[in-house]
């Protein structure tokens, strides 16, 4: 196998990689996690080893750690807060005539995995000759179900090649789990050794439970596995429980032609709050119930509700095979983490890894949400109830600041802050005019009426009342916002930030608006019209700094007189700056490390001109170093949109490629959720051009020469439709649902189910604008795309 090419194999509509590479586990096992937003098991083998980073989450699930102050302050977080590697039931060892399957011993003649984007499901086929020549065939399907929330399963069936061998096969649930913690922080690594406390055991026949309970958090968890074995002669099983495990052992005798399949579900729950029995009968009976729609049930109910979703979200894109397929990868992940994630968040990993200790960031909100606003909302539904949830710790927040209304964190996993570092995490009160604007998103996508009295009302209402208290009238009565940081890391606690003062003057309306709309809801709260009348005021005259003399708007105030950033000087290995240069010099230089103002021209755009958005987005070109991965899906829309559309599709396949490509030399901790949404992000608003400013819905499509054809799903009030851009025209057509009006081209138009087609009018962008040394995006030449261009897998190409 050691002269083998590795690599992901091309192909649109699964991810494939052939023969086994040890040293790319860690970051395989990421891409192939499979989750439904509730359960999230990474892609490790299931005979455990060899491994990269063994990983099971429940969304949610968290031990709690101090965290580390060198001087402390007033208003400092005191806790924060780490996702546990829960009991893993992926484990499933195989011995072959006593000698275990091990893929670093014998030979592996053969070995593929593969995740399949239609079924949902990740399959391994591995053809295996122990060390004294004894060969098997060994196949695995595994999947995390999307409509049975509390199950995974997995079919493990195993095949003699050559001759009679006796098999034994030890299915395990295994707690604390040994794993290397690559934490800096003693505490952190403190809090995650043996994080889970054994409560409960138990085992009979085929089936066992187990109930931990975190030491400090004290949140408590269960984990269940059941069994159906299939064999063609007789087997000896035998089941046993510990405090942190539990295993079926089967020894078979499998003659030559003969095969052992068994099929192993798994159910999770967990509570803050629910007792010992009250979780062990929870995940017992949604054992019963994976029992009752077994393998088969499983595997259909998953099909369909994939077709659903594809039905309504899939983008195919023509004329690059590469990026197709990291288009459906990055859709089917986003799914993956919001699906049924419910009353929980939605991480910035996802529940694809350890990364970022698994929190919430205001990327949620501002990345992954639209996605799901269009395509799944009732998932986007969920994840700002799970916003809502947590008002009391932001109310509580803003209190601890001084402020009024609700503060909400910049990194979290149960709504308290967890960011040791204030000016990047406390001074960055754009979170909350975030959550505001997707809540102003989805309300407009959807109507849902009940859902702005229940929920949506309350929360416009308390962040506009951030922004009244944060802000304040100066003497010539503009309203001022200083001292926050926004969306650029490289910036922080400035004044007058442009991003954030745009978004919390759309909070502002869109809370009196609301408000006005359900008074009894506003009354409820104390909102009176004076308050009304104060915050439309705000919004009126909040500052928005404007350079006369460059034409350009500032980033934040002052950010124009800062000193150049030595881009010239700055060796192509000191990237990412923050690993190489102290803060305090990267806040007083114009660099940026993600677009910010850039940001701002795109959920904002209706605040700038087209001219003030092509000088804009030329100005911060050349200061924006891309040290996040956030930055590539929104410089691609705008790139889009001012005309330079080759220029959008580097970004655009940079930003689908991240993980794949493993960009930023971290995947081995979980995907870039907010970068795999930055993939829709710039096909859909960028060469699809899609905004939703004031709630209509405009389109103003342009393709880059390099793609012959793009065609995106949506959903919006209701009625599904599709917009299919080629070179010289768009075609709007209403799959499902009621007529629906559109700008295309700040044309108003009338889209029905008779497909309709509408030129695309040229656009002279003039010069493309230039990065700083070394920061360009790759370029995607036809040669790169070319070597992709003929399927390495013709039997996917016809839907296997």
């Amino acid at each position: 196998m050691s002269e083998e090419v590795h690599g992901y194999e091309c192909a649109p509509w699964e991810l494939r990689w052939r023969g086994m590479d040890v040293d790319a586990l860690q970051r395989t096992e990421s891409a192939f996690a499979v989750s439904n937003g509730h359960i999230g098991l990474r892609g490790t083998l299931e005979e455990a080893e060899p491994r990269g980073l063994p990983g099971t989450y429940l969304n949610g699930f968290y031990e709690q750690h101090e965290l580390p102050y060198a001087e402390a302050g007033y208003g400092y977080p005191e806790e924060g807060q780490t996702v546990v590697n829960v009991t893993d039931g992926k484990i499933i060892r195989l011995l072959v005539e006593d000698e275990p399957l091990d893929m670093r011993y014998g030979a592996a003649t053969a070995h593929d995995r593969v995740l399949d984007f239609r079924k949902g499901t990740l399959c391994r086929t591995t053809e295996w000759s122990s060390p004294t020549g004894r060969r098997v065939r060994v196949r695995t399907e595994r999947l995390v179900s999307f409509t049975q929330r509390a199950i995974a399963a997995i079919r493990y069936e195993v095949e003699p090649l050559d001759e009679d061998l006796q098999l034994v096969v030890q299915s395990d649930l295994l707690a604390n789990e040994p794993i290397e913690s690559d934490t800096s922080d003693p505490r952190v690594a403190a809090a995650l050794e043996a994080p889970l406390v054994s409560e409960f055991h138990r085992a009979s026949e085929y089936n066992a439970v187990l109930v931990h309970q975190t030491r400090r958090s004290g949140l408590r968890m269960a984990a269940a596995m059941d069994h159906k074995i299939e064999v063609d002669d007789g087997i000896r099983a035998r089941i046993h429980a510990e405090d942190d495990l539990a295993r079926l052992t089967v020894a078979v005798d499998v003659p030559k032609g003969g095969r052992l399949r068994i099929t192993k579900f798994l159910a999770y729950g967990w509570s803050a709050q629910r007792s010992v029995p009250a979780l062990r009968s929870q995940v017992e009976a949604a054992l019963a119930g994976a029992r009752q729609t077994g393998w088969k049930g499983l595997l259909t109910e998953q099909r369909q509700f994939l077709d659903d979703y594809w039905a309504t979200s899939d983008i195919e894109i023509d004329g690059d095979p590469e990026l197709q397929q990291a288009v459906r990868f990055a859709l089917f992940h986003i799914l993956q983490a919001g699906a049924r994630g419910e009353s929980r968040a939605i991480a910035g990993k996802g529940l694809t890894g350890p990364g970022y200790d698994g929190h919430a960031f205001w990327d949620t909100e501002s990345f992954v949400l639209p996605v799901l606003t269009y395509t799944i909302p009732d998932a986007a539904r969920d994840a700002l109830r799970w916003r809502h949830s947590t008002m009391d710790k932001a109310r509580e927040r803003a209190h601890q600041l001084g402020l009024h209304g609700a503060a909400f964190p910049w990194r979290s996993i149960n709504g308290a802050e967890c960011s040791a570092y204030w000016p990047a995490g406390t001074a960055a009160f754009h979170v909350s005019a975030d959550i505001a604007d997707a809540v102003l998103r989805y309300l407009n996508a959807t109507g849902d009426e009940e859902f702005e009295r229940d929920y949506g009302t309350e929360l416009l209402l308390e962040t506009a009342r951030l922004w009244a208290s944060l802000g304040h009238h100066d003497r010539h009565g503009a309203f001022r916002i200083d001292g926050v940081t926004g969306p650029d890391e490289y910036s922080a606690v400035a004044d007058n930030n442009v991003y954030t003062n745009l978004m919390a003057r759309r909070n502002l309306l869109a809370a009196a608006d609301s408000c006005e709309r359900h008074p009894d809801v506003a009354g409820r709260f104390g909102v009176d019209a004076v308050e009304l009348d104060s915050w439309r005021a705000a919004a009126a005259a909040m500052f928005l700094p404007y350079d006369e003399e460059l034409g350009v708007h500032p980033q934040s105030e002052g950010f124009l007189d800062h000193d150049e950033w030595d881009y010239e000087g700055t060796d192509p290995a000191h990237y990412p700056l923050l690993l190489h240069f102290p803060y305090f010099d990267l806040y007083r230089k114009q660099v940026v490390k993600q677009a910010d103002l850039v940001l701002a021209l795109h959920l904002c755009g209706d605040s700038f001109s087209p001219r003030e958005k092509a000088r804009d987005f030329a100005y911060y070109e050349a200061r924006t170093v891309r040290d996040s991965s956030l930055s590539a899906g929104t410089q691609a829309v705008i790139a889009a949109e001012v005309g330079h559309l080759e220029l959008a599709y580097d970004y655009l396949a940079e930003a689908a490629l991240t993980d794949l490509h493993d960009v930023h030399n971290n995947v081995r901790n979980g995907l870039h959720m907010a970068s795999l949404a930055g993939a829709w992000q710039g096909a859909v608003a960028g060469f699809g051009g899609l905004r939703d400013h004031g709630g209509t819905l405009s389109f103003a499509p342009r393709l880059p020469p390099q793609l012959d054809r793009i065609t995106f799903r949506l959903m919006f009030r209701g009625t599904r439709f599709q917009v299919e851009i080629d070179r010289d025209q768009v075609t709007y057509h209403v799959l499902a649902g009621a007529p629906l009006e559109v700008l295309h081209h700040n044309e108003r138009v009338t889209i029905t189910e008779e497909p309709q087609r509408f030129a695309i009018p040229k656009i002279d962008a003039g010069d493309p604008p230039k990065q700083p040394p070394g920061r360009a995006p790759m370029r995607r030449d036809s040669e790169m795309v070319r070597q992709y261009a003929e399927p390495t897998n013709p039997v996917t190409e016809e839907g296997r």
